[in-house]
């Protein structure tokens, strides 16, 4: 039986990949490049539309975890990470561009998978992962609305992604490379700023003119993702304590921790591109250059990309999908990836996971693979399936969706590397099984 897939981000790609490695035929839909939303610049699949890296790679993180379960699993997307990772401190950092082509390359010459380019406009018959993302072309996203019960169905809020600026236009004699606490290999340039320049600086932010967008509210904003004007104007000391604190930092140039430092991280492997970290913005392109140009490190800087503002829609998954982010009432029907209301892209390549696993399998006559609440991968399925759930909203993955211990450990690290511990012993019991599907499919020549 082939299966289709619609959409090629993260969860489409990983949940193609999946059913395609256990022998099943997937006709993999991708409306680009013939339609292209406003924060797509390339026809590649997998494209990371923020600049910010696949965050933390240690096991005292939660995204840690998810990515380690993933790995061991034979996640595609945890692959080709890997393969083009960046140097980025204690984060999974990769070049966008060596990523994306990465994926792009494995899935198009995948025997199994057959791509058609264009726009998808209403749900095929037979069985369908839904990937779409949170921009879901307008027709498709007017179809699933009336097809999985109308407005109530779905919500609305904003992402937004941060801007780039080139290495070589940046003034070194007033940054530094460090992270903080000189933990990792220094892959941060540091941009101080004195009390003075902060103080000037926050005044402009606060008065920025915005671009426009329609429906936007700050209290729309999803707080993982929130742009930096909108951080300002809660209080002169808020980017102090958020993205532009100082501790762990000291200037080389004056022995002493600055008042507020701006972080930039490499954007490629090459290191010729650099983010703002924590700047994701919707200002007009000429406000964001006179605004964080005012940051004395990039009072030169040259911007090859300026912040963007996007709609994100997401459904109400609670009331709609199961665990293993089937529709309940019509489980031919999988979504997967941030829609389903799972926020980041590691947590959008575990749903199209666990989606394109849990389907193959049925199709093989088999029971799901059970991801207790104690793995991270089973604990987004359950959160997002969670009908006591109140006012559901996008979740990445933490600790506090994963069971918890039942006993105390000292110290917050700690704990999380021992919730880490028992979750990766769960995963390694599960994984005979989750690999002898692609065992099975290697014997029988498929």
């Amino acid at each position: 039986m082939n299966v289709t897939v619609i959409g090629a981000g993260l969860a489409g790609c990983e949940a193609a990949w999946q059913l395609a490695e256990r022998g099943i035929p997937v006709t993999l839909h991708e409306m680009k490049p013939k339609k292209m939303t406003p924060a797509h610049t390339s026809p590649l699949f997998a494209e990371l539309v923020c600049s910010n890296s696949l965050r933390g790679a240690g096991l005292e993180n939660a995204v840690g975890l998810l990515k380690e379960e993933l790995r061991r699993l034979g996640s595609l997307i945890i692959r080709a990470a890997d393969a083009t990772r960046v140097e980025a401190g204690g984060a999974l950092a990769v070049d966008r561009q060596g990523f994306a082509a990465y994926v792009t390359d494995a899935v198009r010459s995948h025997p199994n998978i057959t791509v058609v380019e264009g726009e998808v406009a209403a749900l095929p018959d037979g069985e369908v992962i839904v990937a779409t993302g949170p921009l879901t072309s307008d027709a498709l996203a007017d179809h699933l609305l009336e097809r999985v019960g109308g407005e109530s169905a779905a919500l609305h809020f904003f992402d937004a992604a941060a801007p780039l600026v080139s290495f070589e236009s940046i003034d070194m004699e007033k940054a530094w490379f460090a992270s903080r606490y000189d933990k990792g290999t220094a892959d941060y340039i540091n941009c101080a700023l004195s009390q003075e320049e902060y103080r000037a600086f926050w005044r402009e932010l606060c008065e920025a003119r915005e671009a426009e967008v329609h429906g936007f509210e700050d209290k729309s904003v999803f707080e993982g993702c929130m742009p930096v004007e909108v951080m300002a104007r809660r209080g002169e000391d808020t980017l102090r304590y958020g993205p532009l604190k100082p501790r762990g930092l000291r200037d080389p140039a004056t022995g002493r921790e600055p008042y507020a430092v701006v972080q930039l991280r490499r954007d490629n492997a090459e290191g010729s591109i650099y983010n703002l970290v924590g700047f994701q913005t919707h200002l007009k392109f000429g406000e964001q250059k006179r605004v964080f140009s005012m940051i004395p490190a990039l009072k030169e800087a040259e911007f090859v990309r300026y912040g963007v503002m996007h709609r994100n829609t997401y459904l109400d998954s609670p009331r709609l999908l199961d665990r293993y982010y089937r529709l309940r009432s019509e489980p031919r029907i999988c979504f997967a990836g941030q829609m389903t209301g799972v926020e980041g892209y590691v947590e959008s390549a575990a749903s199209g996971f666990l989606a394109g696993l849990e389907l193959a399998r049925r199709l093989a006559g088999e029971p799901p693979v059970d991801f207790p609440r104690e793995t991270a991968i089973g604990a987004l399925g359950l959160y997002v399936s969670d009908e006591t759930v109140g006012s559901f909203q996008p979740m990445n993955i933490n600790f506090g969706i994963i069971t918890p211990l039942g006993y105390r450990v000292k110290g917050k690290r700690n704990k999380n590397q021992e919730i880490s511990a028992r979750s990766l012993e769960i995963v390694e019991a599960l994984k005979p099984g989750v690999l002898m599907d692609l065992s099975r499919c290697d014997q029988t020549g498929n």
